[in-house]
């Protein structure tokens, strides 16, 4: 599962025998080139990308089947299992894209938040902090999404600052405000667990494999098959009455304990009719919950806080599942209860864009690394090699940090 990233950056010295890093681009050739790698939880992924948004390579290694034996993420053996993949990953990137090292701008890496011990396998050059990597992933994708070769294009629904991003993944379900590169406003998180991370919990409890594909691709797959009216309205939906329906913070430890409730005392986990309606139930309630506080989102920042959105990004982990991202385009967003809303519906009422990067650049991967090393090389956010892992490491440090 993803976290919002930091990563550190760093330019390639392409003659060891100068002092200084040289810039290609800033001379005969204006193309930035850019190798991404992630490491910081169980998948190994780099990616090589330039600044007129290209992919032009992208190779990614997982251990579904390693962490499925342990029923969950062991650093340790994710370490040692990047130990072993990232030359190769990283071999095969460069090979893909046609490019040698030397050709290298900038090397981008994640250095933060993530698994200290799988962090510091990927961390080899830079240090200039990216929590941002989702939220420019959409900067990059929006052309991508609408071209089937690597060919540059231009789109002019490519979000621009000020946007909203609501951030969902393994590690975080945050709102963020992105003024601007390097400066971003926490508008609500997370009190307890993290959707994904409540998400991967619920597939484990309702004991779905998920060995080839990961726990939250295996929960979409059983909730596409189930009812959600079935369990629905015995599932709480959370901070939903009262002060607490104004607050923009989110909570999805309530509806984990009320799926574990019903397991115990009522649902049959041989049933396969059973445990597809749970997790129908249990999906539609989580996607409400989202849905329902990004709206407050919206208007907190048109309202209280002046601000005139571009767009609203839906990014992270969980944006790949195909009916959160339907749901956000054509589809509406059920509330098990009483009625139907759509992102879209919700984006539309505030004129706002929405923006899904597609499924494949939303979890793990070197591609957004990529990316956000271009967006910051740009910018001239650029240092040098000394640079250590952070674990955890807070959005509202970025601009102090650089």
């Amino acid at each position: 599962m993803f976290n919002p990233f930091r990563i550190g950056l760093a330019r390639y010295r392409r003659h060891s025998r100068l002092p200084s890093l040289s810039l290609r681009h800033t001379h005969t050739n204006p193309i930035i080139t850019v190798l991404g790698i992630e490491t910081s939880c169980d998948d190994t992924s780099a990616a090589v990308v330039t600044s007129d948004r290209r992919i032009l390579s992208e190779c990614i290694r997982h251990q579904h089947v390693d962490h499925e034996l342990t029923g969950g993420i062991v650093p340790s053996i994710a370490a040692k299992r990047h130990s072993e993949n990232l030359p190769g990953v990283i071999c095969e990137a460069l090979e893909m894209a046609k490019v040698r090292v030397e050709d290298l701008d900038a090397i981008a890496v994640t250095r933060g938040p993530g698994m200290g011990p799988c962090l510091a396998v990927g961390v080899n050059a830079a240090a200039t902090l990216a929590a941002e990597a989702h939220a420019l992933t959409a900067r990059l994708t929006t052309p991508i999404c609408q071209t089937t070769s690597n060919s540059p294009t231009t789109d002019p629904y490519s979000p621009s600052f000020p946007f909203l991003t609501l951030l969902i993944s393994g590690g975080h379900t945050l709102l963020l405000l992105a003024h601007s590169l390097n400066t971003y406003t926490k508008l609500g998180t997370t009190l307890d667990d993290a959707v994904g991370e409540a998400i991967d919990k619920t597939s484990r409890l309702l004991r779905l494999p998920w060995a080839t594909m990961g726990p939250g691709a295996a929960l979409e797959i059983a909730a596409a098959r189930g009812n959600p009216d079935r369990f629905g309205p015995r599932l709480p939906i959370p901070m939903n009455m009262g002060s607490r329906s104004k607050e923009i913070f989110f909570s999805f430890s309530g509806i984990k304990a009320a799926v574990a409730r019903l397991v115990e005392k009522e649902v049959d986990l041989e049933s396969a009719r059973d445990v597809d309606d749970l997790a129908a139930a249990f999906q539609g309630v989580c996607i409400d919950h989202l849905v329902r506080k990004t709206a407050l989102a919206i208007e907190r920042c048109r309202g209280e806080m002046g601000i005139q959105l571009s767009s609203l990004v839906v990014s992270g982990g969980v944006a790949s599942n195909e009916v959160v991202r339907s749901r956000c385009v054509s589809v509406c967003f059920h509330r098990i209860n009483t009625h139907a809303r759509r992102l879209t519906a919700l984006a539309a009422k505030h004129s706002l864009p929405l923006v899904c990067p597609p499924p494949r650049l939303c979890t793990d991967n070197g591609v957004m690394i990529a990316w956000t090393g271009v967006e910051r090389f740009r910018a001239g956010l650029v240092d040098g090699y000394n640079m250590g892992i952070m674990p955890k490491w807070p959005i509202e440090t970025l601009k102090n940090r650089g």
